[in-house]
């Protein structure tokens, strides 16, 4: 006998969840590596992360953090130590005169860019991305009800990436709150340039929009100490928001950590959503993120040194495969390649997985303007990048 038949009354369909919710779809990168996420017979070039663990000076702070009693709610914004830190680093990086009231840690970058979707989108505003980029910026401002105006980078017939800044202005509307930039770029390694920036920040200026920058790949770049940053121009005051994250330079993904340099003037409500998100990031945390920046420079510099030989690598190889357009990146740590005739990166990158046991991320990860595209994250061991590079050969051959 059922329940119902024993005068229980059946359960009513679940209400239906916001639109934006509904929408959102399983990233196609983790459709791939969930193929075969756990196999040590697939060599994963899928995910945005080097094979270095993190290092152990950061891991002693954290446990000794851990050991003082670091355990409690801690500053909203961000312990005053990491935030007083994170000030100088950027002083001393950029040359600009910084103040801590600029600066909120959050819990991951990802969580900066949620928190920034939450305060300036409201459902039917727009939010123009440079794409390919990865998803989780424009999956963000799409959860807010926010419509998502994608302007393609353009890549020569040598696979090098340009940006036509005249598109990214003209699809502004009155509607338009903010442009998200991601550069260095992930998955193309493309950078943007002085003058770019300059052009869209006073465009920004003078139409009352935002410019979010994700600058995440800052210092993975292969000529110069870092890529040139919104922060050199802007002024304190200026309607731009840097995001920024632990996990890239000090090889610390799992940690979940980043920032936000940011007008003064919205501290307060950064702190807001902060508290309605987050409660703030675990104190134990941000004190390794102190050590990490205050005495992580050299590890930077071999992080730097291990992506240049991967790169080098990859890029070697690359040029070997029939029907492959690239052009090595100027910064970040992806090789992002054409293939001729691959016509669904998804479906290709799926197959990869079972046919050479390498796992790729497929182009339309990344956007529309992805499609015919696979990236290959090269932040790692030379010698798995060796194997990985034989077995793609046989399978494209």
């Amino acid at each position: 006998m059922t329940k119902a038949a024993a005068g229980k009354p059946m359960l009513a369909a679940l209400p239906g969840l916001r639109p934006g919710i509904e929408a959102l779809e399983t990233q196609q990168i983790m459709q791939v590596s969930t193929l075969a996420l756990e196999d040590p017979n697939v060599i994963p070039l899928w995910y945005g992360e080097s094979d270095v663990p993190t290092p152990a000076f950061i891991c002693q702070a954290a446990a000794d953090a851990l050991a003082a009693g670091h355990t409690f709610y801690t500053h909203k914004w961000g312990i005053p130590e990491l935030r007083e830190t994170l000030v100088r680093y950027g002083e001393g990086l950029y040359g600009i005169d910084l103040d801590v009231d600029r600066i909120t840690v959050t819990s991951s970058g990802m969580t900066g860019i949620m928190m920034l979707m939450q305060a300036l989108v409201d459902p039917g505003d727009n939010v123009i991305v440079v794409d390919p980029i990865w998803p989780n910026a424009a999956a963000a401002a799409e959860v807010m009800g926010g419509e998502v105006r994608r302007v393609g980078l353009e890549a020569d017939a040598a696979g090098a990436w340009r940006l036509d800044l005249e598109r990214v202005l003209d699809s502004a509307d009155e509607r338009t709150r903010l442009v998200f930039v991601n550069s260095p770029g992930n998955p193309t390694g493309w950078m943007m340039s002085r003058a770019e920036q300059q052009a869209l920040l006073d465009f920004c200026r003078e139409r009352g929009m935002w410019v979010v920058a994700d600058e995440v790949y800052a210092r993975i770049v292969y000529e110069g100490a870092h890529a040139p940053s919104f922060l050199e121009i802007a002024d304190p005051e200026d309607p731009v928001i840097v995001v920024n994250s632990f996990s890239k330079s000090w090889a610390m993904t799992g940690w979940r950590m980043g920032w936000l340099t940011h007008p003064a003037a919205i501290r307060d409500d950064l702190g807001n959503l902060v508290e309605y998100n987050t409660s703030g990031t675990p104190a134990f945390l941000q004190h390794a993120g102190v050590t990490a920046v205050s005495q992580g420079e050299d590890f930077v510099a071999s992080m730097v040194a291990r992506c240049r030989t991967g790169r080098e690598v990859v890029s070697r190889r690359l040029a070997e495969l029939p029907r492959v357009t690239y052009s090595p990146p100027e910064a970040a740590f992806y090789a992002f390649f054409a293939l001729e005739g691959m016509d669904n990166s998804l479906s290709f990158a799926q197959r990869l997985v079972h046919e050479a046991g390498v796992g790729l991320a497929p182009g339309t990860a990344f956007g529309p303007h992805g499609e015919g595209w696979l990236r290959l994250c090269f932040a790692r061991a030379p010698g798995s990048l060796e194997e990985a590079m034989d077995r793609l050969a046989k399978a494209l051959a």
